[in-house]
């Protein structure tokens, strides 16, 4: 998937946050703080086409139900898309 915006990954104290950089940072309303999940996706965004191949890998590196992995990928992406970083 396409990234959007200009954001640089950092962990700080042990949290990774999303620092917005270059013009995205007249365009954003602060950092972006992401947990343990959303991070993992934030990782992968750039090797996926579509919300499917989220959910599998999601469903490959954790120990979770198909359906809650479903519904964690659906809200993290129309975060990011509220956002417009995606």
């Amino acid at each position: 998937m396409e990234i959007k915006k200009q954001l640089i990954q950092r962990q700080i104290a042990g949290e990774t946050i999303l620092v917005p950089v270059g013009k995205t940072v007249y365009e954003s309303k602060g950092l972006f703080v992401l947990n343990e999940l959303g991070s993992f996706i934030w990782d992968i965004l750039p090797q996926v086409q579509s919300k499917e191949e989220i959910v599998e890998a999601i469903l490959n590196e954790y120990d979770v139900d198909k359906a809650i992995a479903e519904q964690d990928t659906e809200k993290f992406l129309q975060k990011l898309t509220d956002l417009g970083v995606i």
